[in-house]
This record gives structure tokens, C-alpha cells and sequence, in this order.
């Protein structure tokens, strides 16, 4: 369940949103959406569905046909313009400056100093690996390493609304679950990330909530396993360190968080295995601490029915 529809501020809606170009056929149709803060929403779809258009109208690099679209920054940030971040499903990467200087100069197009936006881009191509380094030249890049400035571009500001379109396309395994950690981090942050994938798996791992896309109507689809698996207990994860305040983030929001309970200094938390190592590094960047983590083995399968013998 996306946490807008029981109430919350909405960072993004979309309202009775269609989508045509001249004449020709309906993309979109009376596409409703919300999404709030700690919202992840998984969009599926085959392709052709789509997906990207509805990608590009959420970003805001597309108008609407009909319906009416609305962002809006909420907690601390409420004051000033919604960021978003975008990521296209294809990132060209042709230009002769660096990876670095590239977004270095992105960043100051969207207000950060040169020192800051050097500093946050270096951060960003550190955690994500990025070959040959900061130094690199776009137009050497694979398409897998100009996936991955595609990804620090949308995230040299901390996004209100995080947009990506096939994501996970080209990436090695590190980055992965790299990307996994920055999308639970938006989340905590108050942000709300939606992006699109065709494959199942993908949407049960990471999102909060999951919709299908299909001949142009968007649809509510609960991902098959849910926030937890059948057969897999939660994790149990204990936490200490900084407590309530403007700066801490809000734990059930974050992808696979089940329940979330304070008791005295400790923070209790139970947390779906699969996002057990993401909510784990998002306590540490907060400054808390790890006082135990507990991952309960798989309940035993049932033992197979003995084999019948047959009579005469």
C-alpha cells in the first residue's frame, strides 16, 4: 500500500492523466496516482506499455494530454520547489567532458557550489564504482558505467521525487545493490521513488507498493510475496543512537520494514530478509549504532507425503 493513500502529503499526483501525440493512439488513460514520502512504487508493464511516457509525465519532461499533474516538496523542504530526479531507460553519454566535470556542472545549473557539487558527484561515481574513475571521459563509458552517471546526476540534490526508467539496465552486481541502498535512502529521506521494471522479482525486492501498466490504464497490483516471503521469517535488527528529530528518518517507510518500535534508547526494528543489508546501511549513515542483528532460518519444508503402496 502506497503510504498517500492513507492520507499522507502527496509528493506527486497524477489526476485522470491520458496521454496521446496528434492523432494517434491513447498511451495513457485516466491514470490516478499518489505518491507520498517513503512511497516506492514499482511500475510493470511489457514493452510498448507506456511506462517511459508515464516515467517522463512524473518528471515533469512531459505535458499531459488530459488530467492534471501536481509535485510538491513536504517536510522540511516544503518551502522551496520539489526536486526531482530523473533517470532515462538510455543515458548518452557523448559529450568530451569527464564524468566528473559533467556533473560538477550540473550541479551548479541546479544551485550547489562548484566545491559541493565536485564533492557529491565524487561521493556519488565512489560508491557506485565507476570505471576509470571520476576522470573518465563520457564517451568512453559502456553503457553500463553511463548508466551509473545517469544515476548520480539524479541524485546530486536529495530528490523529493526519484524517477527511474529500467534502472537496474547494463549494471554490474556491486552496483546493484548500490542502487538498492540509495533508493531505500531516498525513502527514508522523505523522498518518493517510483520506477519501472518488467520483471516481478525486481518489484517484490524493492518497492512498497506495485502497479501493472497495460493498454494504457494503470492498475493495482500487490507484488506476489508481499513485504515478506512465505517461509522466510523477518529479520530482527536493534538499533541505537540519535534519537527523534528533524533529521531522523522515518523507519517504516523504508522498503521492507514491517514494524518499527522504540524502547527506551533501543530501536526495535523487523525488517523482510531481502532488505535486511539496505536498512542496515541507512542506520549507519544516520549515525546509529548495530547492537544485533538476529535472521531467523527458513521454516523447514513440510516432509514429503510417504509413497503409497499399492494393494492387490
Amino acid at each position: 500500500m502506497l503510504h498517500s493513500e492513507a492520507g499522507a502529503v502527496a509528493v506527486a499526483e497524477a489526476v485522470a492523466v491520458g496521454k496521446r501525440y496528434g492523432r494517434g493512439p491513447w498511451i495513457l488513460r485516466e491514470v490516478d496516482l499518489r505518491l507520498g514520502p517513503g512511497d516506492v512504487l514499482a511500475v510493470l508493464g511489457a514493452n510498448g506499455s507506456g511506462k517511459s511516457t508515464l516515467l517522463r509525465i512524473l518528471a515533469g519532461l512531459t505535458r499531459p494530454t488530459t488530467g492534471r499533474l501536481t509535485r510538491a516538496a513536504t517536510g522540511r523542504r516544503a518551502a522551496r520547489p520539489a526536486a526531482v530526479g530523473y533517470v532515462p531507460d538510455r543515458f548518452t553519454a557523448h559529450e568530451r567532458l569527464t564524468a566528473a566535470g559533467y556533473l560538477t556542472h550540473l550541479g551548479r545549473i541546479r544551485g550547489l557550489t562548484t566545491a559541493t557539487a565536485r564533492r557529491r558527484a565524487g561521493e556519488l561515481l565512489d560508491r557506485l564504482a565507476l570505471a576509470g574513475g571520476p576522470d573518465a571521459a563520457l564517451r568512453t563509458l559502456s553503457k553500463g558505467n553511463a548508466q551509473k552517471v545517469a544515476l548520480a546526476q539524479a541524485l546530486l540534490l536529495p530528490p523529493d521525487l526519484l524517477v527511474l526508467d529500467e534502472p537496474w539496465s547494463g549494471l554490474d552486481a556491486s552496483a546493484h545493490t548500490v542502487l538498492a541502498e540509495l533508493i531505500a535512502e531516498t525513502a527514508a529521506g522523505g523522498g518518493a521513488v517510483v520506477f519501472t521494471d518488467h520483471r516481478e522479482a525486481v518489484a517484490e525486492a524493492h518497492a512498497t507498493a506495485t502497479r501493472t501498466l497495460a493498454e494504457g490504464r494503470l492498475t493495482r497490483r500487490e507484488p506476489a510475496a508481499g513485504p515478506s516471503v512465505p517461509g522466510v521469517p523477518p529479520a530482527e535488527i536493534v538499533l541505537t543512537g540519535p534519537g527523534p528529530g528533524p533529521d531522523a528518518p522515518d523507519w517504516r517507510a523504508l522498503p521492507g520494514v514491517l514494524a518499527a518500535t522504540r524502547r527506551g534508547p533501543d530501536l526495535h526494528l523487523r525488517v523482510a530478509q531481502a532488505h535486511t543489508d539496505a536498512v542496515l546501511l541507512a542506520a549507519l549513515r544516520h549515525g546509529c549504532s548495530v547492537r544485533a542483528v538476529t535472521r531467523p532460518a527458513a521454516a523447514p519444508s513440510p516432509p514429503a507425503p510417504a509413497p503409497r503402496t499399492a494393494t492387490r
